[in-house]
């Protein structure tokens, strides 16, 4: 396995303060030297995310204060000038473009010609030329910045409460684009001619509107509406509607709210009422879910917040922050309903005047200070984008609409984070993030890879970048896949990529697979298969630059993925680089006993692997109580004969076991639950010395966790807690992967870890892993900028097809 040969990886990003976390640029042209008063001009060509971030009024303004005179143009590769003056001015305009960018901006690479004069007088914005093949970088949306907030919040503002307020720092951006280049006409803000006021705004160069194409004010731009048939405030507009829907929520009521993004589901997370009933009506089991709380000062009463945390809930990107859940505080804010069994509550901000107008204004009426806001849609259908289809999908989960009339062009869920180890953790990138692309180490030729399954996201890729969609979903519903297909489509169009290949996952029952097979039929393109859990490592790989010349010892563990062998694997440690990879090392197989059914009941697994142990079971221990002595009697049966009992090497499934075996979760409503509730259990204790697994010499090695399943049947038996139970098999699965990764690497010479995988979304374990492998020596790689689970899978799938010949 070797990969091909390093490639200069250039200057660090140039970017302003509001991110672009993944966009490396090409190394900036050198600006030259020259007699400061000759007389010049220069055609410049900037690329990036340059597009609806005040690019060309910067422009316009630097080149206004230098005495420079030409011209500046959005285009479909980006933004375009030509400047005439004094060489050193020039000069200067060419530096400040890099050095001086706007706050949202994130500049890849400048490219700078000589051309002839042609004097004349002043600096002009052209209108933009329409179609023609090419790429630029659209910004994701923003959050509300503080100017504007400022102004909602100001009664002598011709603004003050409008729910729609934005300029060129913040506001909607990748949800409103319907084509490039970004101009309003080609926007969802196209049907809202500008009223004169703001038309002055959008021509002035000294205004922060200026050429801001999603520019809107009261009189000219979306209005609100509340919904409520047959109710109390049904038709209100704007304020009034606002007003209706924040008594609606103070009243326990379940209210549908157009975002950014697509529809939400609002209700008082204090009510345990209001919560129970959103959960039935959506479908929700036991999952978590998100807040919406009215202040930092609201959310410091929920959870514990560290600098890092409080830089993303307040940040441009304003995603949903995964905290640890304050118990001494909070009390009547947020119902035990919201997130039971959860050690986190995911806590966000308003990040639209919309939400901080629901929240309400001091003086208004009072509203509940915390709000449930979740995707407005059954649970495991794509969030709902279309108002004719909200009155049709959402009309049993709702009491009343807040809606308004600019349309959302792309569905974009709320973005889920974490800190981890004081880093940014991705579990969801979408609002915020998407479609900043992800520098690749290699170039590429044009691809597009489908991902997984579960937390679908695509990623489409050319030369040296790559762009993740937003989070799609599970794929095991029609809605999904007809949504995954409408968002193929438009980041294709919006990157101008026209793959030559095809890439997913091997799994051949992954209907991402499916539809692979028949698009690249349909397409006479070659489709290339990647083997899940190279996948995930390769996307490690990427996203921190390494191009391959040295493999890593990648630490893979999630639930399923199709192994090699036709056996689900899971719990895995591969020497991996994008050439391929070798299993040095797994978790001994167990047998799935009824496939999805062990997944939904972990205490299958757990009988699964006590037998596989050789350890009874006994009725004391908490695993067998859920089923009855027939289903006992029958899952013996099915081990004992191997029916219908594909093997396992899965850690996911591990932790769901001994989640069972401890009595902590036994049945589960949703993805990771029992893992989540055991991480819960395990934050309470201090565990002491740990379990420890066998290790068995072979080609792989196989990781044996009998000794820890038998120590905790003994822990059991001895009245020991679970919360202890918890603690000492975190660090028993810390300690398994300390020393395979010593054993690997006295192998191998390899000295770099990959920590990947679902189960890596757990903090407890990840920085364990990370504090052990560190301290061993060994450079760990974790995930920043994609997340570990399959939301991260497309980007290591290009990579691997990249050196496959795709």
């Amino acid at each position: 396995m070797t990969g091909g040969a390093a490639v200069p990886r250039g200057d660090p990003p140039v970017r302003g303060t509001g991110a672009g976390a993944g966009v490396e640029p090409r190394r900036r042209a050198r600006v030259t030297e020259a007699e400061p008063n000759r007389r010049v001009r220069v055609r410049v060509r900037v690329t990036g995310v340059v597009q609806g971030v005040g690019f060309r009024p910067f422009v316009y303004t630097l080149a206004d204060r230098l005495g420079l005179t030409g011209w500046v143009v959005n285009d479909v590769r980006g933004v375009e000038a030509e400047v005439e003056g004094p060489a050193g001015a020039v000069d200067r305009f060419r530096a400040a473009l890099t050095d001086e960018p706007p706050p949202l901006a994130v500049v890849e690479g400048v490219e700078h010609r000589q051309v002839p004069l042609r004097g004349g007088t002043g600096f002009t914005i052209r209108p933009s030329p329409g179609g023609g093949p090419g790429r630029t970088l659209v910004s994701p949306d923003t959050a509300v910045c503080a100017d504007c907030l400022r102004e909602v919040a100001d009664p002598a503002d011709r603004r003050h409460r409008h729910p729609f307020a934005t300029c060129t720092h913040c506001g909607p951006r990748f949800t409103i684009v319907t084509g490039l280049p970004y101009d309003r006409p080609n926007t969802t803000m196209a049907g809202f001619p500008m009223c004169p006021k703001c038309a002055r705004e959008y021509a002035d160069p000294a205004d922060r509107r200026f050429h801001a194409q999603p520019l809107a004010c009261p009189a000219c731009g979306p209005r609100l509406t509340l919904r409520h048939p047959g109710g109390p405030g049904d038709g209100a507009r704007d304020a009034a509607a606002l007003t209706g829907a924040r008594r609606l929520l103070a009243e326990g009521a379940v209210v549908a709210v157009k975002g950014i993004g697509g529809y939400h589901l609002a209700c008082d997370a204090g009510d345990p009422a209001a919560v129970r009933t959103l959960r039935k009506r959506k479908n929700r089991g036991g999952k978590p879910f998100a807040v919406l709380a009215a202040s930092l000062a609201v959310a410091e009463r929920l959870a514990s917040i560290g600098p890092e945390e409080r830089e993303l809930l307040t940040g441009p990107r304003a995603p949903v922050v995964l905290l640890r859940r304050n118990r001494r505080g909070g009390e009547g804010l947020v119902a035990d309903a919201v997130a039971p069994g959860s050690p986190d509550l995911g806590v966000l901000l308003p990040y639209t005047p919309l939400h901080r107008l629901l929240m309400g204004l001091p003086g208004d009426p009072p509203g509940p200070p915390v709000l449930v806001l979740t995707s407005a849609n059954l649970s495991g259908e794509p969030i709902v984008t279309d108002d004719a289809e909200a009155s049709d999908r959402l009309a049993g989960l709702t009491d009343a609409f807040l809606v308004h009339d600019r349309p959302i062009h792309v569905p974009c869920d709320d973005s889920v984070v974490r800190i981890c180890a004081g880093a940014e953790l991705p579990v969801r990138r979408s609002r915020g993030y998407a479609p900043f692309p992800v520098a690749l180490p290699l170039p590429v030729a044009p691809v597009l890879a489908v991902g997984g399954d579960l937390k679908n996201t695509f990623c489409v890729a050319e030369g040296r970048y790559a762009w993740l969609s937003t989070h799609v979903g599970d794929m095991d519903d029609l809605a999904t896949l007809t949504a995954f297909e409408r968002a193929t489509a438009h980041l294709r169009e919006l990157t101008s990529v026209r793959p030559s290949a095809l890439v997913a996952d091997r799994h051949p029952g992954y209907r991402s697979t499916r539809w692979a097979e028949r698009a690249a039929a349909a397409e006479s393109l070659p489709l290339h298969r990647v083997q899940h859990h190279h996948a995930h490592v390769a996307s490690t790989m990427a996203e921190h630059g390494l191009d391959g010349t040295e493999p890593v010892i990648g630490v893979a563990f999630d639930g399923t993925g199709y192994g090699d062998d036709g056996a689900v694997w899971g719990g895995e440690f591969l020497l991996a680089d994008y050439d391929g990879y070798r299993r040095l090392a797994h978790l001994r197989y167990t047998p799935l006993p009824g496939g999805d059914a062990a997944v939904r009941n972990p205490y299958r697994m757990a009988l699964s692997h006590l037998r596989t142990a050789n350890l009874d079971w006994s009725p004391e221990l908490p695993c067998t109580t859920p089923a009855s002595p027939t289903e006992l009697r029958l899952l013996e049966q099915q081990l004992a004969r191997g029916l219908n009992c594909v093997p396992t090497s899965s850690m996911g499934r591990l932790f769901d076991a001994v989640s069972s075996l401890a009595g902590v979760c036994h049945r589960v409503e949703y993805e990771a639950q029992a893992a989540m509730e055991l991480e819960n259990a395990a934050l309470a204790e201090d565990p002491g010395p740990g379990y420890a697994f066998a290790l068995h010499e072979g080609a792989p090695l196989v990781a044996d966790p009998a000794p820890v399943l038998a120590a905790i049947v003994a822990d059991l038996r001895a009245g020991r807690p679970a919360s202890l139970i918890a603690a000492r098999f975190h660090t028993a699965v810390v300690e398994l992967v300390r020393e395979v990764c010593a054993a690997a690497r006295t192998r191998t010479g390899a000295e770099a870890v990959a920590l990947t995988g679902g189960v890596f979304c757990n903090t407890m374990l990840t920085e364990g892993c990370a504090r052990e492998l560190a301290a061993d020596g060994f450079t760990v790689l974790r995930h920043r900028r994609v997340p570990p689970n399959d939301g991260g899978l497309a980007l290591g799938q290009v990579m691997i097809a990249a050196r496959q010949g795709a």
